[in-house]
């Protein structure tokens, strides 16, 4: 691989619309902030904003929304060369609201991202990548995604590239398919090398209370590197034979919509600045480092409203 590793980035697209009238829920809600959104979006957004070369693969509608996504994109300087604009399927939009009881609302109207295909990807653009990054929220819901995502996880597990995966799990968008959910996630933790998993996610997938437990799991089923994302408390980051947590910084958090997403996107950033980014794997003192810097770009964020808008610049991080 390239000191400069292109870094694609699989998913969702979507217009978050989020309700920025305090405590109320959907009905009562009047005034909604349109963002640009989508898990593997958010990522290459940061990717690009750090200085890296990241590239989208994905699906929206060839609607008002969707051209505001892709310039979105653009403006974040993420390739978007394999954007699709369905001329069937409107684009995916989220609405959430915040209620008084700290709960949130949430209705979810899928659309174009579920329906991209492996025949209307640059398969080229694939082989050249040195790092695969599969993050969707929504892509193990339904098929076409579903059959897609699995198929290039398996096609490109190879000595070329890394595969890094964040299962992002939502309960909003699974309730009453939990077991599926964990089954799917499990499947795609075999294919990858990388994984970023919260400490909610970890319970759900290896139902171990402990974390060096559920990390022990994550690797038995064929990550190389896990980091499990603490919150305030930092970043639990295992190698196979180094781990431990590696401290956050304090920040007063606005809105935390995007922060594992840009902890990935920092992540996979400084990874793509290496010659040999497999060696990388074996050295604890680095990963720790890497750790840090992407804990407080994931902190930054939340310092801000949105998930793309709120990403800092590499000039921010001082």
């Amino acid at each position: 691989m390239s000191s400069s590793t292109s870094i694609i980035c699989i998913g969702e697209l979507l217009v978050d619309f989020i309700c920025d009238d305090v405590g109320v829920d959907l009905v009562d809600g009047v005034s909604y902030k349109k963002r640009a959104g989508g898990a593997p979006a958010n990522v290459c957004a940061t990717i690009s904003k750090m200085g890296g070369e990241s590239i989208f693969c994905g699906k929206v509608g060839n609607d008002p929304f969707g051209h505001f996504l892709k310039e979105s994109l653009e403006d974040s300087n993420v390739h978007t060369s394999m954007v699709q604009m369905d001329e069937t399927n409107q684009t995916t939009l989220a609405f959430v609201a915040l209620k008084e009881d700290g709960e949130r609302d949430f209705v979810f109207n899928r659309g174009a991202d579920r329906f991209l295909t492996e025949e209307e990807i640059d398969l080229e653009q694939f082989k050249n990548a040195g790092i695969l990054h599969f993050g969707s929220a929504t892509a193990l819901l339904e098929e076409p995604l579903k059959s897609t995502y699995f198929k290039l996880m398996r096609d490109y597990n190879d000595e070329h590239h890394i595969i890094s995966f964040d299962p992002n799990y939502r309960p909003d968008l699974w309730r009453g398919r939990e077991l599926e959910f964990v089954t799917l996630a499990r499947k795609a933790i075999s294919c990858a090398h990388f994984v970023k998993v919260s400490e909610e996610e970890l319970r759900l997938l290896t139902a171990k209370e402990n974390i060096q437990d559920g990390v022990t799991e994550l690797h038995q089923l064929g990550a190389d590197l896990v980091a499990v994302t603490l919150g305030e408390k930092g970043t639990f980051i295992s190698n196979r034979t180094n781990n431990g947590i590696v401290p956050s910084i304090e920040i007063n958090s606005l809105d935390s919509t995007g922060a594992g997403d840009a902890f990935v996107g920092a992540f996979l950033y400084q990874l793509s600045l290496e010659k040999e980014p497999r060696e990388l794997f074996n050295d604890y003192q680095k990963i720790k480092s890497m750790t840090a810097f992407s804990n407080k770009v994931g902190a930054l964020v939340c310092k801000r409203l949105g998930a793309i808008s709120a990403i800092p610049s590499i000039e921010e991080l001082g």
